[in-house]
């Protein structure tokens, strides 16, 4: 069967045309999953979809489908997808504060993509900088999360089909709405997930979608060239879910320090140095905890900043 009645519905034309329902886009991505859809059709129905801007429920469709043909991930506490392109981001100071999440006792697996060629490398080779291991299979994740409470799952080791239909944004050009649907995959099935953003607008249409399949508690933020990480000298606003329902808060600044995220630094040996307090830097330690924090909170913690804090004390190099 192919997906020409679903590219039909999308590309009528003006008065005509319409957004896929849930049931649909579900049944258009399994489509595509099973080779049933060729190439051109896959792309007429991406870039339609993002003409018109997508919708939550196409969103929950594509990303319900795509959680069926998954190879089997372990469960975590917190989900922590990172599939940024990384082109405007400095150093991956949220990596540490994964690890900081981690030390709290929650089990965090980390899943991503992120344009590797591009600056977005520094995420990957960031990881043993920051004491996450990267993870060959998601039976090695599960050992790994056991053990050392996070791991890093890359998108090729659990889900390759997904890899190659990103990778279609080199033929167009563009982005499609799999980059969200990435974000929103959930590949281990934990109650709470933590997703950034580079556009403002996409965080309540992930907020919206993961409402739809039924996340329990999600933070979205404009983060860091996109990933999940907080400017601590700003006011951030936050979309999401708590206990199921739709969410919405501001996060005050917690350091009077206005700098920019990315400060043009890449020596990845600093994620190390200041993990081990051998590299004081203030702003990147208000990175970390405050970034900690939101994830923290969006856990159920109470009072997250003062966890976080503490946590970071704490920790042994």
């Amino acid at each position: 069967m192919s997906i020409a009645e679903f590219v039909r519905i999308l590309g009528r034309g003006p008065g005509r045309s319409r957004s896929l329902t849930q049931e649909e886009a579900h049944e258009a991505m399994a489509r595509v999953l099973c080779g049933d859809a060729a190439p051109e059709s896959i792309g007429a129905m991406l870039m339609l979809m993002r003409m018109k801007g997508e919708v939550p429920e196409e969103l929950a469709g594509f990303t319900a489908a795509l959680r069926e043909g998954l190879t089997e991930v372990p469960t975590p506490d917190l989900d922590w997808p990172s599939y940024a392109a990384g082109r405007t981001r400095g150093l991956p100071w949220f990596l540490l504060s994964a690890r900081l999440v981690a030390l709290a006792g929650y089990r965090v697996l980390m899943h991503g993509w992120n344009g590797l060629g591009e600056s977005g490398h520094l995420v990957r080779e960031g990881l043993p900088y920051a004491g996450i291991t990267s993870c060959a299979s998601p039976d090695e994740a599960g050992q790994v999360i056991a053990s050392e409470g996070i791991a890093y799952l890359p998108l090729e080791n659990f889900s390759p089909q997904l890899l190659r239909l990103l990778q279609l944004r080199a033929d167009f050009g563009l982005r499609s709405c799999l980059n969200t649907v990435a974000r929103m995959l959930n590949p281990g099935g934990a109650r709470a997930s933590v997703q950034g953003v580079f556009h403002p607008p996409y965080r309540e249409l992930q907020a919206d979608a993961s409402k739809l399949l039924g996340l329990e508690a999600m933070s979205v933020i404009k983060g860091g060239g996109g990933e999940f990480e907080r400017n601590p000298s700003k006011d951030i606003q936050v979309f999401g879910l708590r206990h199921g329902a739709s969410w919405e808060g501001v996060e005050p600044p917690t350091l009077d320090d206005a700098r920019r995220l990315n400060d043009g630094e890449i020596d990845l040996s600093r994620l190390s140095a200041l993990w081990r307090g051998d590299l004081e830097d203030p702003f990147a330690e208000a990175i970390v905890i405050a970034t900690a924090a939101l994830a923290l909170e969006t856990l159920g913690v109470e009072q997250a900043e003062e966890r976080a804090r503490a946590l970071w004390v704490t920790r042994s190099g």
